[in-house]
């Protein structure tokens, strides 16, 4: 698939226009919902949800959470049809400079990435990510920091997906885990989730001690992605702005530089101590 070398967007606001996943599905919805001869209060009787809410479904005014779109597709017989839009949906709620990248994500077959300042979206919690996002400024409305949450954690079925499976290595600077983001609490179960997530088989995660002082990756993050095709990706974002680049010689400078991160970086087995460290400081 070609790709251009660089592709560089501010964030949206959440205003705008629908999301034509969203509307492309409420029509799908639509259209079962009547061959069933279902009216839209009976539908949402069956599958446990308000009459508004399958109307702001149908209308593409909200976008189906996985939940709804389950109950939906048992309920009116739909054949896959609508689980098959989930992902389109679930992508059209993030905000519209990452949405490409995530498109890029999906086909993947490794992910590296360096995190200076924040646990990795593909590692937070739900109440990690919300405190994240209330911070945001200009302060985004209620209704988009639910949504931008939601397609966060639905992200993070990358990490259990199965066909093709990816490998991650997650390098993340120690002061971006004493960063107490959301209280102590939360903070507390986010380094839980971590210490749960550097367990899984495809998933390594590494700290940067601040007492490595200077270090490669010291000029901000970055992510670093393979396809099942073999381009090889690079992107960094920054202030919402994201830059893509896919240049060989380009990439292959990110490729060895992260190659020494990951020796200045702890060992897994000393990162999960640390993390482990620090939760109990909390």
């Amino acid at each position: 698939m070609g790709r251009s070398n660089e592709r560089a967007r501010p964030a949206g606001d959440g205003g705008g226009d629908r999301p034509g996943a969203w509307s492309a599905y409420g029509k799908l919805v639509r259209f079962f919902r009547e061959r069933e001869g279902l009216t839209q209060q009976s539908l949402a009787d069956a599958i446990g949800y308000s009459l508004e809410q399958v109307a702001s479904v149908e209308q593409g005014r909200r976008p189906a959470k996985a939940a709804f779109t389950g109950a939906a597709e048992r309920v009116l017989k739909a054949g896959g049809a609508l689980d098959t839009l989930q992902e389109d949906v679930d992508r059209a709620q993030l905000p519209a400079f990452f949405q490409d990248v995530a498109a890029l994500e999906l086909e993947a077959i490794s992910r590296f990435s360096y995190d200076p300042l924040l646990v990795p979206g593909l590692l937070q919690t739900e109440r990690y990510a919300h405190a994240l996002l209330d911070s945001h400024f200009p302060p985004l409305a209620e209704e988009v920091v639910e949504q931008r949450v939601v397609a966060r954690l639905a992200r993070q079925a990358l990490l259990t997906r199965r066909s093709p499976a990816i490998v991650f290595v997650f390098i993340v600077e120690e002061s971006a885990l004493r960063r107490v983001v959301g209280g102590r609490e939360v903070m507390r179960e986010q380094l839980e989730k971590l210490l749960e997530c550097s367990r899984m088989r495809n998933v390594e995660i590494q700290v940067m001690p601040t007492e490595r002082g200077a270090h490669s990756g010291l000029n901000g993050p970055m992510v670093l992605l393979e396809t099942h095709g073999h381009g090889q990706y690079v992107y960094v974002e920054a202030q919402d702005v994201v830059s893509v680049r896919s240049d060989r010689r380009e990439v292959s400078e990110f490729w060895m530089r992260y190659g020494m991160l990951r020796t200045q970086a702890l060992s897994t087995e000393e990162s999960a101590r640390l993390i482990e460290r620090v939760a109990g400081e909390l």
